[in-house]
C-alpha cells in the first residue's frame, strides 16, 4: 500500500514533533480506559504534546550552540568572540556556515612559522603571499648561485635576523581560489589582512608588510 505524504507523516511522525509526542503519551495510557476513537482525549493530550514538542525543539537548538560545527545565528558571533576575541569577526553579509568554517580553521591554525603565515594569508585572501627573509639564503641566493648580482631575486642581509618582508595580495572578486582555500564571503579589508599577519608572526620577530592588488 502506498501512503500519501499526509498519511506517512501521521504514521511515521518526525521525532520530537507534536504527533510523535502525542503518540508517546497515548502509548503509556492503559488500553482499557479509553475507546478506539478518543477525540476529547486527543484534544487534551495534543495541548501537552505541543508544549513537549516546543521544549524538544528548544533542547535541540541549545545542543547545537554548544559545538562550533553546528552553532547558528547570533551564537556564532558569541563563539567567535569566545575563541578569538576581536581578532575574528563576521563580515557584512557573511553566512553562518562561512563564519563557522573560518572559526574552525582559526582555532587549530599553526602559527609562528613561514608556512603558517602563507597559509593564513592564502585562507584569508585566496592569493598566495610573497615572503622574503633577508637572512635566508634560499630566498636571496648568493654570488652566482640562484640570485645575486645580475640575477632576479631578493637582496639579502645577515644584519636582519628574525625579520621578513611580506607582500600580501588583496582578494580578487570572482578569482579562482587555490586548492583547499575556503570560499571568501564578505569584504576583506586591509586591517583584517594586517591583523592576520600579526596573529601568526612569532614573538620577537618583525614582519614588514606591504599590501598589493
Amino acid at each position: 500500500m502506498v501512503h500519501t505524504t499526509a498519511e506517512s507523516d501521521m504514521t511515521n511522525p518526525a521525532i520530537g514533533s507534536t504527533q510523535d509526542v502525542l503518540a508517546r503519551l497515548k502509548a503509556v495510557l492503559p488500553l482499557r480506559w479509553f475507546p478506539d476513537a478518543t477525540p476529547v482525549l486527543d484534544g487534551l493530550l495534543t495541548g501537552l504534546a505541543s508544549a513537549g514538542a516546543a521544549l524538544y525543539g528548544m533542547l535541540n537548538y541549545v545542543q547545537k550552540q554548544a559545538r562550533i560545527a553546528t552553532v547558528t545565528d547570533s551564537f556564532v558571533d558569541l563563539a567567535v568572540q569566545d575563541y578569538c576575541g576581536q581578532r575574528l569577526f563576521r563580515r557584512s553579509g557573511e553566512s553562518d556556515s562561512a563564519v563557522r568554517a573560518r572559526l574552525s580553521r582559526e582555532v587549530v591554525r599553526l602559527r609562528a612559522t613561514r608556512g603558517a603565515m602563507a597559509a593564513a594569508l592564502t585562507d584569508l585572501t585566496g592569493r598566495t603571499p610573497t615572503i622574503v627573509e633577508p637572512a635566508r639564503a634560499a630566498d636571496t641566493g648568493g654570488y652566482g648561485v640562484a640570485c645575486g648580482y645580475g640575477a632576479a631575486g631578493a637582496w639579502g642581509s645577515a644584519a636582519m635576523p628574525f625579520q621578513c618582508f611580506v607582500t600580501a595580495y588583496r582578494p580578487i572578486a570572482g578569482a579562482q581560489l587555490p586548492p583547499g582555500a575556503p570560499p571568501i564571503e564578505g569584504s576583506v579589508g586591509d586591517a583584517e589582512i594586517l591583523a592576520a599577519v600579526a596573529a601568526v608572526t612569532p614573538a620577537g620577530a618583525i614582519a614588514w608588510t606591504a599590501l598589493s592588488n
